[in-house]
């Protein structure tokens, strides 16, 4: 029997009633009616609520304003506002038409630094739409190809958090007693998820999973996002503050983690949501697991390590309130980095679509990307 529940994620029951969890379909970004529609991230788990942009520049507003977020989701998000702002336009001629495309494309890489995935998908769409253009193809042979490009980036960045899902459910022990930083689920990406990706194919692999999910101030994407994904699959589900990490490590409550990435250096180092340091320091300290699940295209071979990884800052309002609540005196300075980096040496394991990256991640790294590029 499928159930369809309100994420789309359809329910299916197996002979012995036990239910398992199907990806079907989240409504994290899509098209309608020529515009994009994605849900409004800010406004869960209270309200559902789908956010309508009919430009690029409406595109990478949700982006600044972290409508959508997560690396992979922000990736497609962009490749899906380039073929927005091209099917908009009435450009007479290919020229024109590159313009609009260019301009476009740096509005929308400057809406967030760290992410490598935004700027992996823009590459990619420029990549195209230049090779197009050398071909001598029509404005409306471009603005075809462009959009089907982008259908295809986040169609393979679905495929591809279901196969890093497999690859990843292997890591987990029978009885998995699972800790996750942030939101790296279906909300994150194209649909499906890197880390809660992971759980997911865990779960249907029939393995018991209980998972922790860190609240993730200041935007507590965890308490929000996380918990509200993993309610609806029916997987159990606490929710914990950032503070608790090590008490709930040192009680022998967590014998795995699992983290999304935003960027991941060509060394192993890994930027990810501001607390996931912390949590890899925790994790060493008590001999548990630390894994990073993100597809190849966060993988950034340009950035040598970690210290080259921008690491974005944001409003100060996100520490010093809780909606229209002050939480800090007047005068305190807030400083507030969307990201920190977790070096290699903490890390466990990479998992990507194209199978799990152990240390020395210099030699690993390139083995996946060069399996991605000869499939």
């Amino acid at each position: 029997m499928l159930v369809p529940n309100s994420l789309g994620i359809v329910m299916i029951w197996n002979l012995d009633r036990r239910r398992v969890t199907i990806p079907f379909m989240l409504p994290t970004i899509a098209w309608e009616d020529g515009v994009i529609v994605m849900v409004d991230q800010r406004k869960l788990p209270a309200r559902e609520v789908y956010v309508r942009c009919r430009t690029a520049r409406e595109v990478g507003k949700a982006i600044t304003k972290m409508v959508i977020r997560g690396a992979p989701a922000i990736g497609v998000a962009a490749a899906m506002g380039l073929a927005l702002e091209l099917r908009r336009s009435r450009a007479s001629g290919t020229n024109q038409l590159a313009t609009e495309f260019y301009r476009a494309c740096d509005l929308l890489a400057a809406t967030r630094p760290t992410a490598v995935n935004l700027f992996w998908a823009i590459g990619r769409m420029k990549r195209v739409f230049a090779e197009a253009l050398r071909a001598g193809g029509s404005t409306d042979e471009l603005k075809v190809l462009i959009e089907a490009e982008a259908n295809q980036v986040h169609d393979a960045d679905v495929a591809s958090c279901r196969a890093l899902g497999r690859h990843g459910a292997e890591l987990f022990p029978v009885d998995a007693r699972v800790l996750t930083h942030c939101n790296a689920g279906a909300l994150a990406t194209g649909g499906y998820g890197s880390a809660l990706g992971v759980i997911r194919a865990a779960v249907e692999a029939g393995k018991r999973v209980a998972v922790y999910a860190d609240e993730t101030r200041p935007f507590l994407q965890g308490a929000r996002l996380t918990a509200w994904e993993l309610v609806r699959d029916d997987i159990d589900t606490t929710v914990i503050t950032d503070g608790m990490v090590g008490s709930l490590m040192l009680a022998g409550k967590v014998n795995v983690v699992v983290v999304g990435a935003d960027r991941i250096a060509a060394n192993g180092d890994v930027a990810n949501k501001i607390g996931t340091y912390t949590v890899a320091v925790m994790a060493k300290e008590h001999s548990i697991p630390f894994y990073v699940a993100a597809p190849v295209s966060t993988i950034d071979l340009d950035t040598t390590d970690g210290s080259g990884i921008p690491i974005e800052e944001r409003d100060a309002r996100e520490v010093s309130h809780l909606g229209a609540s002050q939480l800090t005196p007047e005068g305190a300075a807030i400083w507030n980095p969307a990201f920190d980096v977790t070096p290699a040496s903490l890390i466990d394991g990479i998992v990507t679509e194209h199978g799990v990256c152990r240390p020395p991640f210099t030699e690993s790294l390139l083995k996946a990307l060069a399996r991605a590029e000869c499939p």
